[in-house]
């Protein structure tokens, strides 16, 4: 089945990790072999072959670089514009691989249509362009505002103005506080751009000064349930059932310690905390049951989003197995309907009503 990924740090790990991604997954772990750089080398999942093997043909795809203060221990640039300049050359890997025909930038209605109807009509997607939307993960490389319209004219669509700790215009997971006056400048700046705004990784005070501020398009690119794994990184069912009130599409993320309780990260394994897809789909599940329907969740994996096999789930060697996820759904009870809105339609949905 056609699927939408709502949430994939490609350009990252092109960069930052030095995968050249046209490659198959295997061979990038086979060169990754030995390297003890970073935790997930040689655990891989995500590339172009795998994502057109999957039929995974429309991706959001993301820009990230965090600014960090110098009394912030997390890792990232020490100036706003070090932050840009860094996903200026994301942007520019992104180019690429479009000037290489392996990717395609969806900017619009007319694009989305055009791209979907030639994956659908296709008898052989090996060849395609994977679709991307570009996405901003954090807004700190935001130096100021003309910075967010230069990134608009750039093609940036979607952005959430948080990531981990502190952050320039709004603090994230594991920070606490409310928006700040650039923040609201900059939310209130992206509804007159029609920008989607990504409310993942919101600490609880932003999430709700965001909802006060903002009556554009939302969603949560990539996020799951606080009722099944307590963490501030997940919603809270008060928090899902506002962004189902606004119409929002949450995507199902499958980092483990997101999806089964009381992971530790680098020593807990997949297969010992029985972490498998079903555990994404108890997710997914849940959401359901707050909506009462199937119209507010979609795939926002996050794989390689710096974890690789070692923590996600067991049953995932590459994300092509996306392709195994309507059969699960389907023994859970879920209708053909139903298994195809949250494959791709409720994403496809979101962005014809947001562009239309």
């Amino acid at each position: 089945m056609f699927t939408i990924d709502a949430h994939l740090d490609l350009s990252m790990n092109a960069l930052e990790w030095n995968r050249d991604l046209r490659q198959p997954a295997h061979a990038i772990r086979a060169r990754e072999k030995g390297m003890t750089d970073k935790p997930d080398r040689a655990n891989g999942t995500v590339a172009l072959p795998e994502l057109r093997k999957g039929n995974t043909g429309l991706v959001v795809a993301t820009q990230i670089a965090r600014f960090v203060a110098p009394d912030n221990p997390l890792p990232g640039w020490f100036s706003p514009e070090q932050a840009w300049a860094q996903t200026q050359g994301q942007l520019a890997w992104y180019k690429a691989m479009e000037q290489a025909g392996e990717m395609k930038m969806i900017t619009g209605l007319k694009e989305l249509q055009e791209h979907i109807a030639r994956w659908k009509n296709s008898t052989d997607t090996s060849k395609l362009p994977v679709g991307y939307i570009l996405s901003l993960e954090g807004a700190d490389s935001i130096v100021n505002l003309d910075y967010l319209h230069t990134a608009y004219n750039n093609g940036l669509r979607a952005l959430g103005p948080a990531h981990y700790g502190p952050g320039r215009y709004a603090n994230g997971t594991d920070a606490t506080g409310h928006l700040n006056d650039m923040g609201k400048a900059l939310i209130k700046e992206m509804q007159q751009l029609n920008m989607i705004l990504d409310a993942t990784h919101l600490c609880d005070d932003a999430f709700w000064d965001a909802m006060d501020i903002f009556s554009g398009n939302v969603w949560a690119s990539h996020n799951n349930c606080r009722a099944l794994v307590n963490h501030n990184r997940q919603f809270s069912d008060e928090q899902l059932k506002e962004l189902i009130k606004r119409k929002a599409v949450i995507g199902a993320a499958f980092d483990a310690w997101m999806l089964v309780p009381n992971w530790v990260r680098q020593q807990s394994t997949p297969k010992e905390m029985q972490c498998n897809l079903d555990k994404v789909i108890d997710h997914i599940d849940h959401i359901c049951q707050l909506a009462g329907n199937t119209l507010h969740v979609g795939i926002g994996s996050d794989l390689d989003g710096a974890f690789g096999t070692e923590q996600c789930p067991y049953d995932i060697d590459t994300i092509a197995d996306f392709a195994s996820i309507p059969a699960q759904l389907a023994r859970r009870g879920y209708t053909p309907q139903d298994i195809e809105n949250i494959m791709h339609g409720n994403w496809l949905r979101f962005l014809e009503r947001a562009w239309g």
